[in-house]
């Protein structure tokens, strides 16, 4: 059976997880900053470890791909990239807006949902999926104001969850708009049944040239309203 290693590190923290079948066998969740780059060789030693299982056991590795912090996908893409390289194992990415998405699509499986992470001053990253995981809303950078996603929520209920959604909620007053009351951020456990069914359709990425997604037109200049940079 298929055995991946999964690395987030796109938001604060890290996380490691190991599935097989998609099924989770362990995770290690840091939680605190910068632990990305000092505990996560060590997160994925001990998530081998607890599991019994060794690198030559794994069908491949998966790795939170972007959008999110520069410093934490560019440690967990050069990691996972190493370990592919070391391992001989093929690289899968999931976007890490799939993976807040995924974890509240289990209690919402019909309405719209809009997974967000804070970029900085007002801006978010997001995407929008409806019930049967279609993007209404591609992979953007979002400049955030009263109106924002007005076309989506004079149609119907939006439910705005993970780090950037807290934000929103500030500027975002429409009657369809519901916040997520817990806090979310994206976690490898989540990334289990995502990256199998990448993997078992081949979804494969070319480990010399894999690169985060930045969405890097967005750094350094003025934001655009509403401009969308749609993932690759």
């Amino acid at each position: 059976m298929s055995l991946i290693l999964s690395l987030e590190t796109a938001d604060r923290g890290s996380s490691v997880a190991l599935h097989e079948a998609g099924h989770l066998l362990c995770t290690i969740d840091l939680v605190i900053d910068r632990s990305a780059a000092e505990m996560l060789t060590t997160a994925i030693s001990q998530c081998l470890f607890l599991t019994g299982k060794s690198f030559e056991e794994l069908s491949a590795i998966a790795v939170s791909k972007g959008p999110g912090s520069y410093t934490g996908l560019r440690i967990g893409i050069s990691t996972a990239k190493g370990l592919c390289f070391g391992k001989d194992l093929p690289l899968v990415s999931v976007n890490t807006l799939d993976i807040l998405e995924a974890e509240v699509r289990a209690f919402n499986r019909h309405g719209l949902i809009c997974p967000m992470l804070d970029a900085r001053r007002k801006e978010v990253y997001c995407k929008i999926l409806d019930g049967n995981n279609r993007e209404l809303l591609p992979t953007s950078a979002v400049v955030l104001e009263d109106n924002s996603f007005a076309e989506f929520l004079n149609a119907e209920k939006v439910l705005f969850c993970g780090p950037g959604a807290e934000k929103a909620k500030e500027l975002i007053l429409h009657e369809n708009a519901v916040f997520l009351s817990a806090q979310l951020r994206p976690k490898a456990s989540m990334m289990g049944a995502l990256a199998f069914k990448k993997f078992e359709n081949g979804e494969l990425e070319n480990v010399a040239d894999f690169e985060p997604f930045y969405l890097k037109e967005f750094m350094g200049t003025v934001p655009t309203k509403n401009k969308k940079v749609v993932a690759p």
